[in-house]
């Protein structure tokens, strides 16, 4: 009979999006196909302890996306450490029967401290495949002044930013204004989720706006409002990466909210895959794979845009470990496109041992 690859379903985490990838892991663990995977599952909490979480009782509230949490009671603390060679990663020191021995690791780690490349630098140190980008991709893909940076320098268009530091206080509105116009949004540089974001209409939701984002954040983005449909594209693959059908978001909330993408189900309508003319289509998943590449990304990525004028799309964002809750889109896209969830999950784990094999092959030493 052959052995069952482990996958180790690492979710949680210290940033304000915990919950969200509560919601997400419970989806990709329901997801796995039993027949040839067994799940290990990794639970992080909101201090930043790693438990060895208990697969049938892993989570407390499970059908509630407002009281979701980690059910520590059902798990056991654990360390991290380099592998024996065998299996790629032993976790779980605290067992002796070697049952804690990993193939592979799918991060599900929205936000900072899991999305941002401190994790992923932890699992190459380690040495075991892992899903989703790298190190640096990662770094670059959270921070979204980097990444609006990189995208200016590749040509890709995309809206008016400016960047602020904590350092500096509240930015001078007239100043900003002149900048970007308004309305403006204001957002946390290093977040996700649309958590601390902000539509601002006047002075004085400036203030409170570059309050609350500076909660999140010691850089904050202020952007152009953009007068537009969302549109969002996914991304699947490493060196020959490709773009799945385009979707539509039309939240019925003021703009695509946490609330919204989150919490209420009814917050947005989904239309998957866009109705858009082929043309527009077809540039809007050469603009996603060309943000792939200049972000340095690998294994997948959920591609944000703004379509204006029908025609004129500008990225807002790119998500290297998008959402898997059963309203995010980047699964959603990809089952339009002809690929199932139990599929994408299986290709998301091949990728990421292809990528593992190709970088053993470098050398590291001279000689």
């Amino acid at each position: 009979m052959k052995q069952k690859i482990k996958v180790g379903i690492i979710f949680g985490g210290k940033s304000a999006e915990h919950e969200v990838s509560l919601q997400s892991a419970k989806n990709i663990i329901a997801a796995l196909d039993k027949e040839k995977y067994e799940s290990v599952l990794v639970g992080i909490d909101k201090e930043g302890r790693w438990h060895l979480a208990d697969d049938s009782e892993f989570l407390l509230h499970a059908e509630d996306p407002k009281l979701i949490a980690l059910n520590k009671s059902a798990a056991t603390p654990l360390t991290v450490s380099p592998g024996d060679g065998k299996r790629g990663l032993v976790a779980f020191p605290l067992r002796k029967d070697g049952e804690g021995s990993i193939d592979v690791l799918f991060p599900v780690l929205h936000g900072p401290f899991g999305e941002d490349g401190t994790v992923q630098g932890l699992l190459k140190l380690l040495d075991v495949p892992f899903v989703g980008a790298g190190v640096l991709g990662s770094a670059v893909g959270m921070d979204k002044d980097v990444a609006k940076r990189l995208f200016r320098d590749a040509g890709i268009p995309t809206a008016k930013f400016i960047a602020y530091r904590a350092s500096g206080g509240i930015p001078d509105f007239d100043e900003v204004e002149k900048l970007v116009g308004l309305p403006l949004f204001v957002k946390p540089a290093n977040l996700g989720s649309s958590v601390g974001i902000h539509k601002v209409k006047n002075k004085n939701e400036f203030t409170r706006a570059c309050q609350d984002a500076f909660q999140y954040d010691e850089k904050i983005l202020v952007e152009e409002f953009i007068n537009g449909r969302e549109i969002e594209c996914a991304v699947l693959g490493n060196d020959d990466p490709i773009a799945s059908l385009p979707g539509e978001v039309i939240p019925r909330h003021e703009f695509y909210s946490y609330e919204a993408k989150y919490i209420d189900e009814q917050g947005a309508t989904l239309q998957i895959p866009v109705k858009l003319p082929p043309a527009v289509v077809k540039k809007i998943q050469q603009l996603a794979l060309r943000a792939f590449k200049a972000l340095c990304l690998e294994g997948m990525a959920r591609v944000d845009f703004f379509l204006r004028n029908g025609t004129e799309a500008l990225i807002n964002e790119v998500n290297t470990i998008p959402g898997f809750t059963n309203i995010s889109m980047y699964p959603k896209l990809w089952e339009a496109s002809g690929l199932s969830y139990a599929k994408l999950i299986d290709k998301l784990i091949e990728l990421a041992m292809e990528r593992h094999e190709k970088e053993k092959k470098l050398k590291t030493s001279v000689g």
